[in-house]
């Protein structure tokens, strides 16, 4: 600890490191031109760095360097039930091979705090126009999930520092935005001091960075780097580039917090903020609300970046008040931010190396689609853009009495308003609200084959609806809380009527989804939409009640009223003074006090401590004893003789490497699990089952969009599906069958790939998976940041084509066999050997993806957990 820097808050019985002082003495006057974010990481690097360590690692911050490695102790992990479920069943079959090895299990347990909010079980098999859909939808969540409850209820009565918030109760994000957070951390150090310091917190899901919105450093990682920051180890970093974004004008009439978010989620894709710290500042964030910042925040990774912060200002204080949160606590935190340079008035000498610009008054009503988040189209040009009908075609007209009708081409399947990036912003959901309202009222109706609900991220969300009168406006047109959970975003959208399905596969229909979420990638809202779209929450209503995606959504009549008149989306908009008018009315910190006094503050109790190692379940297939300490891997990579498994191509995503949906009959899991005598109505989700590597490995490249470039037809095209072709013999079979027949042969395995490999979730199964087929290298042109991160904690290898290099100028086309050779070191340059089918031999440079000193190590121990083990074995003996 470098006591020399604690200082006292003035009028106050906290002190603080004073960080402006330890930086200028290092060099006078660049502690107010650091970035937020700096500050941040400085101070915790001045709590928490090595005395001997501390002035290298604060110049890193001073002069911008980013060649040396510095630590990051995270405050905080947070994660949801998937995730935190599998860092959970790690940590157990930890605590099996420690005791294997003769040392006490009890031993091992987070030392960092860890929250996990039980949030991703839920799918919604119970629309929202089913009586009673949400009571039945926690029933048959806690019917199939009831091995997988009764280990998660073991971990917080075994493990010290985990704290479980049960189902049914809201999103890990909104959650954690409305109550987990407090902003200012105030912890005692060894000499008795109150220590006030900012929040900071990895979570095991990307869009962690939700609560960047509040000035707090939040970063999504892979469940097996929060595993390791849960048992006390820092997080090594190098310095990101931190990028500034300057918010200009202000929003225009009728334009939500969710056309922003798509509209700011394309333009920062496009300028490239891969990987860094985006800092968003100017005269234009004073007009956004902390609702329309976290949903900006919340979309981190799907425009690449690491973090998306927010200068602590009073628009911070006033939602902290909004959600119930202290007076002690909201004067603390404006205090102490005051004081140490992060309000942001303190902020106008900060000083980027790179500037972007936005208007805010250049956003315009749009939607996200068909299959990625950052693919915005504004709803002005869907026709121009081959969405809705072509110019000159007839109308999309719905069946005059639609019970009677059969779904068009271009149905909308599946209507959501869901996802903690919409949810948690009261302005978007009481603009749907009056939506259903104002549609109510004019006489339109729910097509019948639209599958809609409403899944907030929060309890609250129910309160204030129900205050404003608008409630029953949703349940009438078929939008009744259908969940207080993490849902179709998710891929948890629940089965279609049987009818519904039946129809689409025999006329063989383009079908669609309309979700007011963050992810739309092929195939994972649900396996019979064909494609999907992001829209505000009032814009889902809408395509609700079109029913139909082929629908000019600005110009074409949405139906028509009672007395025969054709009825416009503008006709039914909702007013920006009504909506802002019923948020300051409904919208109070009392329902805040309701939801969350009782789920944290009244319910902490004295638990009965558990037996220190879990009693697996035999048969279960979601929870199982794993098997990263035994058998191949425990044994290390040899690089040599490698067969690829598949040659892919760019923005393979970790849907595509391990999907989280439902699981079919006809799949290779779905087989699997009809052997261990599960009922096809209880197969449940590919997510939900990752706590059993059996069927979790089965889930490997099981993506039905997947084009895997080494299947193709005789045409030479892609084959689409979940296919591989087994070498020497040439033979194509389903993926997981080539993954077996692989593992019998013990033939060890590479992927070739193309750019931005690894995007999307945080699913640390995405590089499990591969990794437990035999997978020991990846090559690819680019990587996601967290899904490297995961390969290198599960001991695969990542390397990254040198420039002007990739798989297409090489010609490789899956024939071939892979040696890799050169020292595994930092970004080191090795080299990658082809064995060609012809006998000839090639070589290419790649830069080994370890980036740091400690990666590298993890590395050469097997992985993560393997590491853990033999540090904890050597320490104990």
């Amino acid at each position: 600890m470098n006591a020399d820097y604690i200082t006292a808050l003035p009028n106050t019985d906290v002190h603080y490191f004073d960080t402006k002082k330890a930086v200028e003495e290092i060099e006078a006057g660049s502690y107010d031109k650091l970035p937020f974010s700096s500050k941040v990481l400085a101070e915790n690097l001045v709590r928490r760095c090595p005395p001997e360590d501390l002035k290298t690692a604060l110049e890193q911050h001073i002069f911008r360097k980013q060649d040396v490695d510095f630590p990051w102790f995270p405050a905080r992990v947070v994660c949801h039930d998937i995730l935190g479920q599998t860092a959970f069943v790690d940590l157990a079959g930890l605590r099996d091979a420690i005791a294997l090895a003769g040392g006490d299990p009890s031993k091992v347990n987070p030392i960092v705090p860890t929250q996990c909010i039980v949030d991703h079980s839920l799918a919604v098999e119970h629309p929202g126009y089913e009586e009673n859909a949400f009571e039945n939808n926690r029933a048959v969540e806690d019917r199939r999930n009831d091995d997988r409850f009764h280990f998660i209820n073991w971990c917080q009565e075994a493990f010290d520092n985990v704290n479980v918030v049960p189902p049914g109760n809201g999103i890990m994000h909104q959650i954690n935005l409305e109550k987990m957070s407090p902003v200012v951390q105030v912890c005692a150090d060894t000499a008795g001091h109150k220590i006030a310091f900012p929040d900071t917190l990895v979570g095991t899901d990307s869009h962690t960075p939700m609560v960047d919105a509040l000035g707090v450093i939040s970063v999504g990682v892979g469940g097996l780097e929060a595993e390791s920051v849960m048992l006390g180890n820092p997080s090594y970093m190098r310095l990101p580039d931190i990028v500034g974004l300057e918010i200009t004008g202000e929003l225009q009439a009728g334009i939500t917090g969710t056309d922003l978010v798509l509209a700011i989620t394309e333009f920062l894709r496009e300028e490239g903020v891969v990987s860094a710290y985006v800092e968003c500042f100017g005269e234009g964030v004073k007009t956004l609300s902390v609702g329309d910042r976290a949903s900006i925040s919340n979309m981190t990774p799907e425009y690449g970046a690491t973090a998306v912060m927010f200068y602590i200002d009073e628009q911070t204080i006033d939602y902290l008040r909004l959600t119930g949160r202290s007076d002690d606590q909201v004067k603390l935190v404006e205090q102490y931010a005051k004081e140490v340079g992060l309000w942001a008035d303190g902020m106008k000498a900060v000083e980027y190396e790179r500037v972007l610009t936005f208007d805010l008054s250049s956003v315009t009503r749009n939607i996200a689609g068909p299959s990625r988040p950052h693919a915005r189209v504004g709803t002005a040009d869907l026709v121009k853009k081959g969405i809705a009908h072509a110019e000159g075609e007839a109308i999309p007209q719905a069946p005059a009495n639609p019970e009677d009708g059969t779904m068009p081409d271009g149905a909308v399947i599946i209507a959501a308003i869901t996802s903690c990036t919409n949810t948690s912003n009261p302005r978007n959901i009481i603009s749907a609200g009056l939506m259903a309202r104002n549609a109510n009222a004019k006489g339109l109706v729910r097509q019948p084959w639209v599958k809609s609900s409403l899944a907030p991220g929060s309890k609250t969300v129910k309160m204030y609806l129900e205050e404003a009168g608008l409630l029953p406006e949703l349940q009438k047109l078929g939008f009744d809380v259908v969940a207080f959970a993490c849902t179709t975003c998710n891929g948890m959208s629940g089965a279609l009527r049987p009818e519904i399905q039946q129809e689409i596969i025999d006329r063989d229909l383009y079908t669609a989804a309309v979700l007011s979420g963050n992810r739309n990638f092929d195939g994972r809202i649900h396996p019979y939409a064909k494609q999907a779209f992001l829209a505000s929450p009032p814009l889902v209503i809408a395509y609700a009640i079109t029913g139909n995606i082929k629908f000019d959504i600005e110009k074409d009549p949405l139906g028509q009223d009672q007395d025969g008149n054709d009825v416009y989306l503008k006709d039914i908009w909702p007013d920006d003074a009504e909506i802002d008018a019923i948020v300051k009315s409904a919208v109070k910190p009392e329902q805040f006090n309701a939801v969350y006094i009782p789920m944290f503050d009244e319910a902490k109790k004295d638990l009965a401590k558990a037996e220190p190692l879990y009693n697996w379940r035999e048969m279960s297939t979601y929870i199982r004893r794993p098997p990263y300490w035994e058998g191949a891997m425990a044994a290390k990579n040899q690089l040599k003789g490698m067969r690829p498994l598949a040659v892919l191509g760019d923005n393979i995503t970790t849907d595509h490497l391990s999907p989280s949906n439902a699981i079919l009959k006809e799949s290779a899991a779905g087989a699997y699990l009809d052997k261990m005598g599960l009922p096809e109505v209880d197969y449940n989700s590919y997510a939900t089952h990752r706590g059993d590597h059996l069927t979790a490995q089965r889930a490997t490249f099981a993506n039905p969009k997947l084009l895997n470039e080494m299947v193709r037809d005789e045409q030479g095209n892609v084959v689409q599906g979940s296919l591989a072709r087994v070498e020497p013999e040439g033979n194509v079979m389903r993926m997981w069958e080539a993954i077996e027949t692989y593992m019998e042969r013990k033939q060890p395995l590479i992927i070739i790939a193309g750019d931005g490999y690894g995007q999307g979730s945080s699913r640390d199964w995405a590089a499990k998976g591969v990794r437990l087929a035999g997978v020991e290298a990846i090559v690819a042109e680019d990587f996601e940041r967290i899904h490297r991160t995961n390969l290198v904690g599960m001991g695969a290898l990542p390397l990254q084509f040198a420039a002007g290099t990739n798989r297409n100028s090489l010609n490789l086309d899956g024939t071939e066999v892979y040696d890799v050779e050169g020292e595994v070191s930092p970004r080191g340059e090795m080299t990658l050997v082809i064995h060609r089918q012809d006998g000839t031999v090639d070589k290419a440079k790649v830069i080994c993806r370890l980036d740091t000193a400690d990666e590298v190590l993890m590395y050469n121990a097997g992985g993560m957990l393997q590491r853990f083990a033999k540090e904890f074995i050597e320490k104990s003996a």
